[in-house]
């Protein structure tokens, strides 16, 4: 019988190749099939079939059967499956250390993950949520996000980017809910007088579907999606591969008036910064030029510049406040958050007009 040379291949440190994988290649050219295969190593078909999956290690009495079978020395093939076995070792390792940064916790509490019964198969349940087949992928797929939200987020919050990356993704696989027309950013920004008028309704599952069906007109899906651990963000903004943006929303603060300046300042975000960049907030991060812009946009839209003077010489009483912001046609709670924002109301004054939202669990 023919020996076939067979050089040492080189193993890459983030995939484990079997000793199998090259054995079916040598099969599959020489049109050796499993049982004729099986015969000639003296095994059962299902014991070849463990030696492909990599599920058989094997020994020196297989390594020989081997040389005489298919060719390639039996240090060849025990050194293959030394190799293996250390590169497997070392895969499970990175997919315990990917798999302890990740909430898994809360994600299946929310309802993210399905319970799983045993390590491996939580694998693939994250894996899965992710829309990926191995760690390596997820990293080659998630590295351009990871690098944006290391970026923006603060180590001295307890903020983690793999949580922060599951939160984003849960926010992308519930935003595809909503269906979406092209992205429109003038249709977008004509319609945020028109979702400023839902900031009077105090249920958010009256406005939350008129807010939804708004946006998703001009191409932007609205997730409200609580944060699980290691996540302290409030909101961001993305644009999804499809073209459309994600506006996503935490649960973290539940007043109105924390609520909608939020959703403002992230629309403030899609109308005037680039789509390329991820922006997140409530993650401690620097300050930055864009973020002054968006903090202003969204103040304008709550209050507008002609409002602005006759805000800040408001009488510091709830009728005074309820009568203005009858008038602007915004909650209560809005005005009395921009007053304490402009430090001419104290943080603990007249709270009881902004309005707590219940959202569920």
């Amino acid at each position: 019988m023919r020996n076939t040379v067979i050089d040492t291949p080189s193993f890459r440190p983030d995939w484990a190749s079997a000793p199998g994988d090259t054995i079916a290649d040598i099969l599959a050219e020489r049109n050796i099939s499993i049982p004729d295969f099986a015969k000639q190593l003296g095994q059962t078909a299902d014991s070849v079939h463990e030696l492909l999956e990599g599920r058989a290690t094997i020994t020196l009495a297989t390594a020989r059967s081997l040389q005489r079978a298919i060719g390639a020395s039996v240090e060849f093939w025990m050194s293959r499956d030394l190799q293996y076995r250390d590169d497997a070792a070392k895969l499970d390792e990175v997919n315990q250390e990917w798999l302890a940064q990740l909430p898994v916790g809360d994600m299946i509490r929310f309802g993210w993950l399905s319970p799983a019964p045993h390590p491996s198969a939580e694998l693939r349940e994250c894996l899965r949520f992710f829309g990926v087949n191995s760690v390596r992928e997820w990293n080659l797929t998630y590295s351009g996000i990871q690098q944006k939200i290391a970026f923006r987020t603060s180590p001295s919050y307890d903020s983690r980017p793999s949580s922060v990356a599951a939160w984003l993704r849960q926010g992308e696989i519930q935003g595809r809910i909503h269906a979406c027309a092209p992205w429109n950013v003038a249709g977008f920004r004509e319609s945020l007088p028109h979702i400023r008028a839902l900031t009077r309704t105090t249920d958010p599952g009256a406005f939350l579907p008129r807010l939804q069906e708004l946006c998703a007109k001009n191409g932007v899906a609205v997730s409200v999606v609580r944060a699980p651990s290691g996540c302290r963000a409030s909101g961001a903004t993305r644009f999804l591969p499809s073209g459309h943006a994600l506006l996503l929303l935490s649960v973290r603060y539940l007043t109105d008036d924390h609520f909608w300046f939020t959703f403002f300042h992230e629309a403030g975000h899609l109308v005037l910064h680039e789509r390329d960049e991820i922006f997140l907030e409530g993650t401690d991060a620097p300050v930055n030029s864009k973020e002054t812009e968006a903090n202003a946009f969204a103040a304008e839209m709550l209050v507008p510049p002609e409002s602005q003077a006759a805000l800040l010489a408001l009488p510091l009483n709830s009728r005074a406040v309820v009568r203005f912001a009858r008038g602007l046609g915004v909650s209560p709670g809005i005005v009395v958050g921009q007053l304490q924002h402009h430090g001419r109301l104290p943080h603990s004054h007249l709270n009881g007009l902004k309005r707590r939202y219940r959202w569920p669990d």
